[in-house]
């Protein structure tokens, strides 16, 4: 019981991206990175915390020279990214009727 608390723990702690997109207000949520928007329109419900990180890879490219676009945030993108399917899997089932009742989620 101790080991799935821990694990439990660690996945709410780490995967950031499934923790936004579980239970958005108004079934929007705002995927920007350094003020620049992504250009993802929704994201499903379903594994939604990978979309959430894949968007913020897709977006506006920086205007700063050696600054790129969200490339700079790669190595923590990558690492929720893993955390993320992990969660995503967890709360699949809830997910699944989500994405039913309500569609995908709208990105502001």
């Amino acid at each position: 019981m101790k080991l799935f608390a821990a694990i439990l723990l660690a996945l709410s702690t780490f995967s950031c991206a499934t923790m936004k997109t579980i239970d958005p207000p108004q079934n929007h949520i705002d995927i920007s990175h350094n003020g620049k928007k992504s250009y993802c329109e929704e994201i499903p419900r379903i594994y939604s915390g990978l979309s959430y990180n894949f968007c913020l890879l897709y977006g506006e490219p920086s205007k700063r020279v050696n600054v790129g676009s969200s490339f700079n945030n790669v190595p923590f993108v990558f690492i929720d990214t893993v955390f993320s399917v992990v969660s995503d899997t967890v709360v699949l089932p809830y997910t699944i009727v989500m994405q039913a009742e309500k569609g995908s989620i709208k990105v502001k």
